[in-house]
């Protein structure tokens, strides 16, 4: 088997582990980028030549033995780190284009919430219930007991003074107001 082996396989291992351990810690460390990473190309190396005793080299040969199964823990591990990289970028160019990005809204539905919460309830409760509900105007008018030539006359004008609300602001920012479901009565897909 090799020099080591005199007092049997755990024997031999112990040996081998505390003749080495360091020298084959600081050959990952001065080759990865954390000590993490060098920690865990130690232990693996280790695990191997554990697995492997029986094929230990005799005496100072053993060392070289080591770095040689380090070497290919290494390019394992390398190897694994780019196929994670890969798969990381090739998820977030789908994600990116997949879903869309929330953030872009959130300064936009704070300003909405807060000139609909300048609104009376009623106001507010016919422009919810059509932009976020998606109900139509005969539907609201079933849903408040009151007729749909009502619930369209207090609905365009419910929308007037939400635009009011919003202001001149809202308007050069940009924004449609015949874009958004509170004015439209769609509802945003």
């Amino acid at each position: 088997m090799s020099g080591y082996e005199p007092g049997g396989r755990h024997e031999t291992y112990r040996r081998l582990y505390d003749d080495n351990v360091r020298a084959i810690l600081g050959y990952a460390l001065r080759r990865t980028t954390s000590a993490e990473d060098a920690a865990g190309v130690t232990a693996e190396t280790m695990l191997v030549a554990w697995r492997r005793l029986h094929e230990l080299p005799p005496n100072d040969e053993a060392r070289l033995w080591l770095y040689g199964v380090a070497r290919r823990v290494l390019a394992n591990h390398r190897r694994g780190d780019e196929r994670r990289e890969r798969l990381g970028s090739r998820l977030r160019e789908q994600l990116a284009t997949s879903l869309p990005d929330h953030a872009d809204g959130v300064a936009d539905r704070v300003g909405v919430r807060g000139a609909l919460s300048r609104l009376s309830r009623s106001d507010r409760e016919l422009l919810e219930l059509t932009a976020w509900e998606g109900l139509e105007p005969r539907e609201v008018a079933a849903v408040l007991g009151i007729p749909a030539r009502t619930v369209r006359t207090r609905l365009s004008r419910a929308r007037a003074r939400l635009r009011d609300e919003l202001g001149d602001e809202w308007a050069s920012s940009g924004h449609a107001p015949e874009e958004n479901e509170l004015f439209t009565g769609r509802e945003a897909r």
